[in-house]
This record gives structure tokens, sequence and C-alpha cells, in this order.
């Protein structure tokens, strides 16, 4: 199962973002696919809060727009949401121990934790710290490599 980090899905969602058009086509593939891929949900979070930031995009989506964006990725039948459940907590301390993380980092290392923990394959992302988890495999699939496979 691939799962998609927060930078991925603001580009997919905003049409000023440079990458737009990649990032979109990327979730499209995805949603409209047979294959089970993942958001955890701490990304939606992010997200949410990053579109609707007036001092990271001007303008910012408003929050119905924001919601309604989460909603359609939601009604992919493929999609699967990874949250916090039993058996978590050992995944992520050990995340945060082996990377030697604290302060905002522990954000990444919840992510990757998450996705460790549901058995994802792959998180694809274009934020290089998730390297610090050498545990999870990560891909760029905004890169220019990446589409000519």
């Amino acid at each position: 199962m691939i799962a998609v980090d927060t930078n991925i899905l603001v580009y997919a969602h905003r049409k000023d973002a440079v990458p737009h058009t990649q990032a979109a086509a990327v979730i499209s593939r995805l949603a409209e696919g047979k294959t089970a891929w993942a958001i955890p949900w701490p990304c939606v979070h992010e997200f949410l809060a990053i579109v609707t930031h007036a001092r990271i995009f001007n303008p910012p989506s408003t929050l119905k727009e924001a919601c309604k964006q989460v909603a359609a990725w939601l009604e992919s039948p493929v999609l699967v949401m990874l949250g916090e459940d039993e058996g978590y907590w050992p995944v992520l301390e050990r995340a945060l121990s082996q990377a030697k993380l604290s302060g905002p980092k522990v954000h990444d290392a919840r992510i990757a934790a998450l996705c460790l923990h549901h058995g994802v394959k792959e998180l694809w992302s274009a934020d290089r710290d998730f390297k610090q988890f050498p545990t999870l495999s990560t891909l760029n699939p905004l890169l220019n490599e990446y589409h000519k496979q």
C-alpha cells in the first residue's frame, strides 16, 4: 500500500502550486485505481491547517473548499485512513529513538510510525525529512524520473 504525505495533498488541491498538475494526476491515479492507498489522519489535519492559512496562501482556501477536497478523497473506495490504534506506541517510540528526534520532527515520526504500523510499502512525499526513517521506503512522485517509468 502507498501512503501520501501532506505536501502532495496540498499541491494536488492548490491550483497555484507549481507542481499542481503532477500532484493532481498522482492523486487521481491512486483514487481511481484498484489498489489500496492511504492517507495518515495527521496529514489531513496538516492539509487543512496549511491550505486555509492566510500567511501561506493568498488567498487561502476557505475551510469549506478544503473540507470539500477531503470529502472527495474520502470517496475513493480504495482509500485507507491511517490512525493510531493498539500497538502503535512501540512503533512510534522506536521511530523516535532510532532517528533521535525531538521537537517539531516528532510530527514526521508520527506519520512514519503510522505508515510502518499499518504496513505501508511506500510513503509518497516531496519532503526529504522522511529519509530519517530507514525502515520506511519513500518516493517523490513529482520528480521527472518517476514519470518516465
